[in-house]
Order: C-alpha cells, then structure tokens, then sequence
C-alpha cells in the first residue's frame, strides 16, 4: 500500500447520482463517477489488514487488494489486467453488483468501507477507454465444439472462458439480442446496452459464435445439438417466477415484473414490442416484491410517469443497522433505501396480500392485511417481483432429459452442463459470472478427459 495508514486520514468517498429531478426524465445512467484522482486517493484507503476479508465475500474472488493498491500507485494498466484475471465482465458488476465485498471490508466495521465497487467500474471503464482491453485469441484451436444455451451473465463467461482455451462455443438465445438478463431485465438507468454490446464484438473477435432468435428444444431440438456438438451447457436462468395466488389474479392488469421490463428496455431499443402495452404512465402501481427486481419497476414506474408507486414487501422491515459483531463480514440484514426508492415510493413492509378487487376485468385496487388491520390500495398496474422458482418444468432442461446437481456442474445427461440461476437458483451477476468461468473450467476438463481415454 502507498500509505498504509491512509484508512486514519481519508475520508470515505463514493460516486453520486444525477439529481432525482434530472434523472427521472430520461434512461441514461444515473451514477455520476469520481474522477481518477479522487478514484486514487479512495484505493488509498484500502488497508493491509492481514486477512482481506473481501476475497471470501466476492463470489468470483476478486483480487481486490492488489488492484487498490496498483490503482492507489496509479498503475491502471496493471490493475486492469488484475481485475480481469478473476471477473470477465467487471464493467456489469461495477454497477449492478450489490458488493457483498464492502459490507465484508475489515473498514466496515466503522461503517465506512473502502469503496470497492466503485474502484472496480473506474478500472474498467478507463481501460476500455484507453485500448487495454483487446481480444485473447487462443493461440491454436482444439477442434471441439460446445453449446451454450443462453447469453445472460453465467453463458456469456462460460463461453469465454471455453474460447479462451481453444474451444468453439456457439452461444444460442432464445431473444433477439444477445445479453439474457443484462439486456431486457437490467434496465438502462443502471447499465447502458452498449457496454453488453462492445463485450460481444470482443468475443467474436475470441472466436465465440452467437446466435440470437434460437430457442433450443422449440426451434430446434436437443438432441440435434448433441448430435452436431461435443458438449451442450445450459445457462438459461431462473425464467419461471413465483405467482401470486388471490381472487381475480386473472384480471389484465396484473402482471410479471419482468414482462413489465422487458418491454420497457425494447422500447428504450426502439425495438418492436408483442402484445398489449404495459406503460405505468397515469397509473397507480403497485409493486409486490422487496428485491432489486422490484426496485427496478419502481425506477421505471417513476420515469413513465406514473401518478403514485407502492411496494409491498410481505417481511417486517429491517434494522436501520446491523449487529456487527455478530454478523460481519457475512452480508447483513438492515434497511437498504436504493436510488429507485429514493425517486418516489411508498414501502409498507409486513403485508399480506389478500384480494384484487377488479371491475370490469380490472384490477381497481389491492386488498392487504398488515398486523391484523385491512387496508385498500389503489392499483391500476400491478407488478409481480417476488423472485423466481427455477427453470421451467417445459423449459430446455427438460426438453433435455437432464437432471440438475447443485455439487456439480454436470448434470445427469452425458455432455450436458449447466450453470448460473438454472443450476443454483435465482442468484446475482457476479454469482453467474463465478458459475460459467466455473462451468467452462469443468466442460475443459471432461473433454481432455474424454480425449484421452
């Protein structure tokens, strides 16, 4: 470290948002990134603190004091090759990644971490801006072919990692664009498409293929991919979400969080959107779901327009702070207000939802019940975000007869892996990126297996 008692004498800094005013006029990214300077003095603070507690709480073990400390020296070049020796896409995580690597940092026993997540966007963003970041092509090619099915985080790392050791990976997405979860579930006030889009240029230039518009077990069928490749891996998240069993739940103005986004990042694309509109403008919405999906409808609500958004949340509401000594460095339970809430919500926690009053075929407000007493809410958009359930029971694992090890990433077919939210369950990017640099590790080795035997 440059200074090895900088975490007594700096201050904690962090990146700030657009004004609230601003930023809920358009879908442009609201952070407002601190200069490299000030980037420097922040990695300063990073102590040596015996045991970098950081590393255990990142899940794709970030080497985070070696890159504080590169970019405390102002040695970007190097810190960026550092970063991308663990993280293939530290541009994504470095804005929707919830860093359980600060709650976890020895400085957060004071509350004032180092800030990690910010440190890691600066890396990155400068080296994409000064040409360091260039395509690894694999000095020669193993001839072996492998299918990856989806192109969220988990395949997209996946893939990489395959074509990085001489592999061919084809990636096949369902979608019209290639991204999975970061293209049409991320919405673009919290990652613009385009740093989705310069990461697929790098690949191809890699050698990964990809093919959008394919869904693997409708458009063609597994065992055509078997047939036509060495391994297949399935990477295609946790689709099916979690409903909500109440009386006229069938009403059309009740919908899936993630249809709801959906459609507003294609419109935000100028791409064409199927079926009836979903547009919060005028409404009043209500948000059922406590976690980031919710928090991105709310964000979204707020830039459409909408005349009132409430977020129902069926847990008690959390402590202010945590305990500290008894839960760090593990990921603590308090009360987190994002950017989206801070735009305009009213939260109520502990409520149950019991009825959907509808007129007409429409929802005209909620019924819930919070600590005995009923309350009517009204609603003329309701959003589902309660989480997801797994993959779907008609979806690709099945189609492929394969059955999910959660101790491996082989799974109970022949040549058949799998990775990310469809092997582990609905989890977060930087979760999905560990599972496919993992999944490609364990797909390289089963083939110099199978060529060797």
């Amino acid at each position: 470290m440059t200074d090895p008692t900088g975490f007594l004498t700096i201050e904690r800094k962090d990146r700030t948002a657009r004004p609230i005013a601003d930023r809920l006029t358009d879908f442009r990214e609201y952070v407002l990134p601190l200069g490299d300077q000030d980037v420097a003095v922040q990695a300063t603070r990073c102590m040596d603190c015996g045991v970098p507690f950081c590393h255990t709480a990142c899940p794709v073990g970030n080497l985070i004091p070696d890159w504080n400390s590169l970019v405390s020296e102002e040695d970007w070049q190097t810190a960026s090759e550092r970063l991308h020796r663990t993280n293939n896409f530290p541009e994504f995580t470095g804005r929707v990644c919830p860093a359980p690597c600060e709650a976890a940092c020895t400085l957060n026993l004071d509350d004032v971490p180092v800030t990690i997540k910010t440190i890691e966007c600066a890396i990155v963003d400068k080296a994409w801006q000064q040409g360091w970041i260039r395509p690894q092509v694999a000095a020669r090619g193993t001839g072996k072919r492998i299918a990856v099915v989806g192109s969220g985080p988990a395949g997209l790392a996946c893939a990489q990692q395959l074509a990085r050791m001489g592999h061919a990976p084809t990636v096949f997405e369902k979608n019209d664009r290639i991204g999975g979860l970061l293209r049409y579930g991320i919405p673009d006030f919290k990652m613009d498409r385009a740093l989705i889009d310069r990461r697929i240029v790098q690949m191809e230039a890699e050698g990964v293929i990809f093919r959008p518009n394919m869904e693997i077990g409708v458009t063609v069928s597994v065992d055509r991919i078997l047939d036509d490749y060495d391994v297949m891996v399935l990477a295609g998240g946790a689709e099916w979400p979690r409903d909500l069993d109440i009386p006229n739940r069938g009403a059309s103005n009740i919908h899936y969080a993630m249809d709801f986004l959906t459609q507003s990042n294609r419109r935000q694309a100028g791409l064409p959107i199927e079926g009836e509109e979903l547009l919060a403008t005028g409404k009043h919405v209500v948000v059922i779901g406590g976690g980031d999906t919710g928090s991105d409808c709310i964000g979204t609500s707020n830039r459409q327009g909408a005349a009132s958004v409430t977020q129902l949340e069926i847990m008690p509401e959390p402590p202010l702070r945590e305990n500290k000594p008894l839960v760090w460095p593990h990921w603590p339970l308090k009360l987190r207000t994002s950017t989206s809430q801070e735009e305009g919500v009213e939260r109520m926690f502990s409520v149950a939802t019991r009825d959907a009053i509808a007129e007409g075929g429409q929802v005209r407000s909620l019924l819930v019940e919070r600590d005995g007493e009923q309350i009517e809410i009204p609603a003329d958009l309701v959003l589902l975000a309660m989480g997801f359930l797994g993959s779907p029971a008609d979806g690709v694992v099945g189609k492929a007869g394969a059955e999910i090890d959660r101790n491996s990433y082989a799974t109970s077919r022949a040549s058949v892996f799998a990775c990310g939210d469809m092997r582990r369950g609905q989890s977060l990017v930087v979760w999905a990126i560990r599972e496919g640099r993992e999944c490609a590790k364990a797909v390289g080795e089963h083939l110099t297996a199978t060529k060797t035997s």
